[in-house]
């Protein structure tokens, strides 16, 4: 069976959260299936050694909006699809399997809105499947013949740990004098080594980093591609980050991730896994932080610092 599976959402992490389900679908059809996905997902780096995914489609300029409609209804044409699983609400791929000439359409109901990421996920994979999905993410990577193995030695005399400073947009980042503060407090109780990782415009909070009397035992994964990243994530302790891709990376990769989470959805980014330990502001619950919660200098150092505590414990 040649199965088609859309998850358009522009993010990193929305794409790492969707794995289970992904795998459940192929699982399900006992063969590799198809996503469509948006460029800035980094889809393709990110299932690179994933057996479940047999390519990625981009969405890019050509292909998306209006224009690009028709585009990429011959591209799917072509491709002959038995099934596609449509994870949003949009009339427009409903339109485009339609005409696509696929029989079988599993989507979520039209239009949906302000729904829990994992949760609507895992209904609509349920259903497809007839099984239960678990939620717990998981990503590939092989190590043995990485090129990054010479660089990164991770001695165990050191504590490794991630520091994930980027997010999207300023509301949603812990100031990086808390990040630098914390690491100083860790750095008392056990030498440690962190890495540094943020987009092409957090440049300058982590040159503060490097800056930092904490800088000699920290290194920028700046210009790292996304599998570098993940060979890092991957042998690291546990990492501290914002609510951002690389908090999910870590998640799949099992390790004990500390969320923090100051103006976004903290549970329906957090809820799929027992590996994010989410921390919210002063005075707000997993559940009432969302969207315009704007609660940064409502997360102190210290809060954070006890939860470091709890998983070196």
């Amino acid at each position: 069976m040649k199965v088609l599976v859309i998850q358009q959402r522009y993010g990193i992490g929305d794409m790492v959260i969707f794995t289970p389900y992904f795998h459940a679908i192929s699982k399900k059809c006992k063969s590799p299936i198809t996503i469509l996905a948006k460029k800035s997902s980094k889809a393709e780096e990110l299932f690179l050694q994933d057996k479940n995914i047999k390519e990625v489609i981009q969405l890019n300029n050509t292909n998306d909006g209006f224009f690009g409609f028709f585009k990429l209804l011959d591209e799917i044409k072509k491709k002959k699809f038995d099934s596609v699983v449509i994870f949003n609400g949009s009339l427009r791929y409903k339109l485009l399997a339609k005409l696509a000439g696929i029989k079988s359409i599993y989507q979520y109901p039209l239009f949906i809105s302000k729904d829990v990421i994992f949760e609507s996920a895992k209904k609509l994979s349920e259903k497809f499947t007839n099984l239960p999905v678990k939620t717990e993410t998981k990503l590939f990577l092989d190590e043995i013949n990485h090129n990054l193995k010479k660089k990164y030695l991770f001695d165990k005399e050191f504590l490794h740990i991630l520091l994930g400073v980027s997010a999207s947009g300023p509301t949603k980042r812990w100031d990086i004098k808390n990040f630098i503060n914390l690491a100083k407090k860790i750095s008392q109780i056990k030498k440690t080594k962190f890495y540094i990782a943020g987009g092409k415009n957090d440049e300058n909070i982590i040159s503060e980093v490097l800056n930092s009397d904490i800088g000699k035992n920290c290194f920028s994964l700046l210009d790292h591609n996304i599998n570098e990243c993940m060979f890092v994530i991957k042998n690291s302790n546990f990492g501290i980050f914002n609510d951002t891709g690389f908090l999910h990376i870590s998640a799949a990769f099992k390790k004990k991730s500390i969320g923090i989470f100051i103006d976004s959805p903290a549970y329906s980014y957090s809820g799929y896994s027992e590996f994010i330990y989410p921390i919210v502001p002063e005075g707000e619950s997993i559940k009432t932080t969302s969207h315009n919660t704007r609660g940064k200098d409502k997360v102190k150092v210290e809060m954070v610092f006890s939860k470091v505590l709890d998983i070196l414990n």
